[in-house]
């Protein structure tokens, strides 16, 4: 079982920065790929970046491309989500997911654990 705490949310003016970071405990946190996801009002939850294993393959969902870094620190159980550059579309609840498996992947279906989600709020 892996237990799963973002924090880092909040509001922002457009252009501005956030870090996200998932807290994990529980079963080895270095064991399986990470990712972030995020769902606006209204809408699906939607990938937005995964990390694999080892930290040395990265993906991103096209529309955070080139703003958004993924990361994570196994030494400490933590990953994290860099945000810069925010845009008003950027809104909506992140959620840190894990999974058991080692590869990084895009679909909320590959991921076997979900935290509580950490709102976050772009004002134009």
């Amino acid at each position: 079982q892996v237990q799963l705490v973002e924090s880092g949310g909040g509001l922002v003016q457009a252009g501005g920065s956030l870090r996200l970071s998932c807290a994990a405990s529980g079963r080895t946190f270095s064991s399986g790929a990470m990712g972030w996801f995020r769902q606006a009002p209204g809408k699906e939850r939607e990938f937005v970046a995964a990390i694999s294993r080892s930290g040395s393959s990265t993906y991103y969902a096209d529309s955070v491309k080139g703003r958004f870094t993924i990361s994570r620190d196994n030494a400490k159980n933590t990953a994290f989500l860099e945000m810069n550059n925010l845009k008003p579309e950027d809104t909506a609840v992140y959620y840190c997911a894990a999974r058991l498996g080692g590869l990084a992947k895009t679909s909320t279906s590959d991921y076997d654990y979900w935290g509580q989600g950490t709102q976050v709020t772009v004002s134009s």
